[in-house]
């Protein structure tokens, strides 16, 4: 090979950047050209929708798939700035849709990021065919139009608005992704969940199109992982009945942590094992210290409590976390100023003092349950245990 042939210097290094290097490389930023990335570009705006609600400056969040295959997303919140306006400060409209940094959220545990990398709605706009934004603010009515990621005009006032609110609506671009038809019943799933671990939101999701028929569902759960745990248990089947029918539930804010737990659990007749794991209201299927606190807490309140009603002898070994499982249905929820991740996709939660706040909540509020419920308590206890609760005396 000659040395023409392997000559490597600056000159053939190839920069790329915002919309260009998003459309080169589109499973960087959302994960796949498949279905799950397509329905990404629907989180990344999505989440700041829903942002506006949780910081209290919106009501709900709107999404509709509609005939001509478009995904519109819809708040009532002040309205996005607008550069054309004069409007300083905060990001602007086209600062939001074309630039990464600016659309990243602020994060912390009053925000929800629900892409994989909180780039936000500049994603969606680089691998949409078209994407239109309407904000409606301080009683004009602003239209932007974008196609692959380009602003085909700057905002354009288009006459006076009624109240406030922002909306966008995109084509994803099929050249890009495998299918751009948005599965309805992967964006409700998903949708649930933000309402079961944030009670204040309110999110709706409308199908109009014409192959599916019309159909809407909206969610909200004032509950919140209570709700959950009982909904996870009706989907399960009608066959496990519950071994007490009240949900245990608490949430509580813990400053060593620098954020707030929130737990629901139940046991059921069944053999199998529900335990769901969030941190920031993003979903860690490989569970994490949260979990893992979670577990050590159970254990300890459910020894505690076994030798307490003498279901233990004094040369029993403690309960084990691998022995609470069997029919348990879970949800932990941890809500933290500086989450720490193990690695870039977020599945797993690291940080030695979430493990141990969880671990303390939970032996605390689950043991306070089990003494105040006592007969309930013996049936969960005794069923852990393997040992009859006859041989409790009173």
């Amino acid at each position: 090979m000659s040395g023409e042939a392997i000559r490597y210097d600056a000159t053939r290094i190839q920069v790329l950047e915002g919309w260009e290097a998003i459309r080169r490389r589109p499973g960087m930023y959302v994960g796949s050209t498949g279905q799950r990335g397509l329905h990404q570009l629907v989180f990344e705006v999505v989440d700041r929708a829903v942002n506006e609600v949780l910081a209290g400056r919106a009501g709900s969040v709107d999404v509709t798939l509609t005939p001509d295959g478009c995904v519109r997303v819809a708040d009532d919140g002040p309205g996005v700035p607008v550069e054309a306006a004069g409007d300083t400060g905060a990001p602007g409209l086209e600062a939001m849709l074309t630039s990464m940094r600016a659309g990243r959220n602020p994060g912390g545990r009053h925000a929800v990021t629900m892409g994989l990398f909180g780039v936000g709605p500049c994603v969606t706009n680089a691998l949409s065919r078209r994407l239109t934004a309407e904000v409606r603010r301080e009683g004009v009515r602003w239209v932007q139009d974008y196609e692959r990621g380009v602003a085909v005009a700057p905002p354009t006032p288009a006459g006076p608005a009624t109240g406030t609110g922002t909306v966008m609506a995109f084509r994803p671009d099929a050249d890009i992704f495998d299918t751009v038809d948005c599965s309805f019943d992967a964006l409700a799933a998903r949708f649930r969940e933000l309402a079961f671990l944030n009670r204040g939101l309110v999110i709706s999701l409308t199908d109009q199109r014409p192959q599916a028929g019309p159909r809407s569902v909206r969610f909200q759960f004032p509950g919140g992982a209570r709700d959950f745990v009982a909904f996870l248990d009706t989907r399960a089947g009608e066959a496990e009945a519950p071994v007490h029918p009240d949900v245990i539930g608490f949430e509580q804010e813990d400053p060593r942590m620098a954020g707030t737990v929130e737990v629901a659990l139940r046991w059921c007749d069944s053999p199998g094992e529900r335990v769901r794991s969030f941190a920031n209201s993003s979903p860690t299927p490989c569970g994490g210290t949260h979990v893992t606190g979670f577990r050590d807490g159970v254990a300890a309140a459910v020894s505690a409590f076994a030798r307490e009603r003498q279901l233990l002898e004094a040369a029993d070994p403690d309960v084990g976390a691998d022995r609470i499982g069997e029919g348990l249905t879970a949800v932990v929820s941890v809500k933290l100023d500086r989450p720490e991740f193990e690695g870039a996709t977020r599945g797993v939660l690291g940080g030695d003092a979430v493990r141990a706040c969880v671990a303390e909540s939970v032996r605390a509020h689950l043991g306070t349950w089990l003494e105040e419920h006592p007969e309930p308590a013996m049936a969960v206890v005794s069923r852990i245990t393997g040992r009859p609760k006859k041989g409790w005396a009173g």
